[in-house]
């Protein structure tokens, strides 16, 4: 079985649909993303997961004012410890909570389970008493190694936040759940760093495409919903990225592009990260190219978007007769 990134679709499958047809979060309103460098990235890279919620609701008529407050490194001591700077001060109507991955990760430095319970239970008292209204996420995997050590001490704090979710009658987004059945259901492929993750932890773009989807499911979309917001994902500009050897930067194409490549890599036989380069390689090379009789040479900036502009055309071709 070979994998498919038409996971704006498989995963729908996969994760259970709510049956509401009024969205949790409101038009006009903002909301707050606190996290890790899961959910900085979320906001920073191409397609990240916070993007691709704020894109995905807008497709179903409910336009959000996002709050990136995603810190590389932070456990729930840290986001605690900077709640009221980066999300009560700023209002927001509602916040979403990912936190946990480096409360275990960390080992020794990280934050053992019962104080990790006392800090999200503050972090939702202080947000309650603000007025702001708390999604619960958990945490996502560390490692796409399901029994691994670390996965099965970060159960315990997952089983935590679902039955905290439950007690305080909060939604919640179960990335966990949503990250294992599709790891479990579909297998890795050897030229890819892994099928959710890049290094088992950070998002690629099918992963980061998860997390926003069972986000938006959590806001309470509906079937019909949620194909409005995988239509309107796949030609958003910079919905996924790819990275080159040669420039170690992403660069950012569509969500179908992204399926392309991987796609027409799979038809080829060949690894998905030779080909994106062999493209991108031709992509840079016709751009300097037109540009080799110039008076004046052209910046880099200048040379990098119209080698961007052309690898997504070179992807585009590539299912053409």
């Amino acid at each position: 079985m070979s994998l498919k990134f038409s996971l704006l679709l498989a995963v729908a499958l996969l994760v259970p649909q709510l049956t509401r047809a009024d969205l949790l979060v409101k038009d006009g309103q903002s909301v707050a993303f606190l996290g890790d460098s899961i959910t900085d990235q979320g906001w920073n890279v191409p397609g990240g997961y916070v993007k691709l919620v704020t894109a995905g609701l807008a497709a179903v008529g409910v336009h959000i004012t996002p709050i990136p407050a995603g810190v590389s490194g932070n456990t729930s001591q840290d986001m605690l410890g900077r709640l009221d700077r980066d999300v009560i001060s700023k209002k927001p109507d509602w916040m979403t909570l990912s936190c946990g991955v480096n409360d275990v990760w960390h080992g020794a430095n990280g934050v053992a389970l019962e104080p990790y319970k006392q800090n999200i239970t503050q972090i939702v008292d202080k947000c309650t008493a603000a007025g702001i209204k708390v999604m619960i996420m958990t945490a996502t995997v560390i490692g796409e190694d399901l029994p691994n050590d670390n996965n099965q001490k970060l159960a315990a704090y997952n089983d935590w936040l679902r039955q905290f979710a439950k007690e305080r009658n909060l939604p919640l987004a179960d990335e966990n759940a949503a990250f294992q059945q599709v790891l479990k259901s579909i297998p890795r492929r050897g030229d890819m760093p892994g099928v959710l993750t890049g290094d088992g932890v950070h998002p690629i773009a099918p992963g980061h495409q998860l997390m926003a989807q069972t986000i938006i499911q959590a806001f309470g979309a509906t079937q019909d919903q949620m194909s409005k917001v995988a239509e309107a994902w796949l030609d958003m500009p910079a919905g996924a990225y790819t990275q080159y050897r040669l420039e170690f930067d992403e660069g950012p194409i569509t969500i179908r592009q992204y399926k392309i490549l991987f796609d027409q890599s799979d038809k080829r036989h060949t690894p998905f990260q030779n080909l994106n380069d062999t493209l991108y390689f031709e992509a840079l090379r016709d751009a300097l190219k037109a540009h080799e009789n110039d008076a004046t040479p052209p910046d880099r900036n200048q040379v990098n978007a119209e080698a961007q502009k052309r690898f997504g055309d070179k992807i585009d071709a590539l299912e053409k007769p």
